[in-house]
């Protein structure tokens, strides 16, 4: 999903910047403000950018300018949310752009709003709905699984608004329809494997943290 350095015109690369930038200074000051009322919460926000860090490091070559890889974000969307994910997934793009060589300083904006904003907040929205129908590693399971896949499709949207397929909305429509056909070929598999992985963590998380049952509101 990591779109690589230098490959969105300018045009674009700018506008998400500027998409990116208040979401993750509102997500940088709900994670302060949290380590403050707890510091205790670091090692359990320590190990939900681990998981988006190692996660997303694991490329394969997809699409020409991007790769497919788990997005790891999940776990941060059912502990924390979508603004601290937003953080999180930032620190870590910038991270893998400057010494990795994944992703890009100028496409960092892209793929913050792709892997770190849209895609989490999505994914939170369906944790939040199935919470009550799936239990607690049905929901972890289905909101990562969407994370990872809207977070595909919002890439797939971007590259297609860059490189369009031909003249006006059909043809961003038909680039985008493109990209995604690509991506799914392994982002389908993927998405699944990575929504049973989180869900395990979570549910293991549960049992041996006391303040992770009292955050996600489960039972002893």
């Amino acid at each position: 999903m990591h779109i690589m350095e230098g490959f969105l015109p300018p045009f674009w690369a700018a506008a998400w910047y500027l998409v990116a930038a208040p979401v993750v200074a509102f997500g940088a000051y709900r994670t302060a403000k949290m380590v403050r009322e707890d510091s205790s919460r670091i090692a359990l926000v320590a190990i939900a950018g681990a998981f988006v860090f190692v996660f997303s490091a694991l490329k394969i070559p997809s699409v020409t300018g991007s790769t497919s890889h788990p997005t790891g974000t999940g776990v941060a969307v059912v502990l924390f949310g979508p603004a601290v994910t937003a953080f999180l997934s930032t620190i870590v793009l910038l991270y893998q752009s400057l010494l990795l060589a994944h992703g890009g300083i100028s496409t960092l904006g892209a793929n913050v709003a792709a892997m770190g904003i849209v895609g989490p907040f999505v994914g939170w929205l369906t944790y939040r709905f199935t919470r009550r129908y799936a239990g607690l590693e049905g929901s972890t399971f289905a909101a990562t699984v969407v994370t990872n896949w809207v977070t595909y499709l919002v890439t797939s949207a971007q590259l297609a608004m860059a490189f369009p397929a031909g003249g006006g909305l059909e043809g961003v429509v038909s680039a985008m329809a493109g990209f995604a056909a690509v991506f799914a070929v392994t982002q389908v598999p993927i998405g699944l494997v990575e929504g049973g992985i989180a869900a395990g963590l979570i549910g293991y998380l549960v049992e041996v943290k006391a303040d992770v049952r009292t955050r996600l509101r489960v039972s002893a």
